[in-house]
């Protein structure tokens, strides 16, 4: 089991090497992540979605493994119907940078990225990861991307 989930993750980290040239950062600059946040709870707000906060680095691998696991065709349906996706970039280098947002979140950014946050289109928060829970997911089934879309996804209108 552990040489197949290892064999699982060299395999994504693979296919992210040979999209990487063609696909730019994922995470945007560090300065932009309250008015990214802002603007996508105006998309929530309007398409009667929740905002998904994706806090990471274009250093992390698994930050990209995750991303990877977003464009699959079963998560990006998902996120396409019931959430807004908005990129949080926790630094250049390492975990040193919108700390705070983290913290208003309630995720515990130290404990490792990616973390991910559901919020209603009013800032709410409806789950935040708290202890790193996709901090390893280049190990992780990639079933547990789509557990986690499915579980916390807005609500029939």
């Amino acid at each position: 089991m552990k040489i197949a989930t290892q064999l699982l993750g060299l395999a994504a980290l693979a296919v992210m090497a040979a999209a990487a040239p063609a696909a730019g950062p994922i995470y945007p600059e560090v300065s932009r992540a309250n008015a990214d946040i802002e603007a996508g709870l105006k998309e929530a707000k309007a398409g009667h979605k929740r905002v998904l906060v994706d806090f990471g680095g274009n250093w992390c691998t698994d930050c990209k493994v995750l991303d990877i696991n977003f464009k699959k065709p079963e998560n990006e349906a998902l996120l396409k119907d019931h959430y807004v996706l908005v990129h949080v970039n926790v630094g250049e280098k390492r975990i040193d940078e919108n700390l705070d947002i983290g913290k208003r979140y309630g995720i515990a950014l130290k404990k490792g990225v990616p973390a991910l946050a559901v919020l209603e289109a009013d800032g709410r928060v409806v789950h935040a990861q708290k202890e790193g829970e996709f901090g390893d997911m280049r190990k992780m089934d990639p079933k547990s991307v789509n557990e986690f879309l499915v579980k916390w996804q807005a609500p029939p209108r």
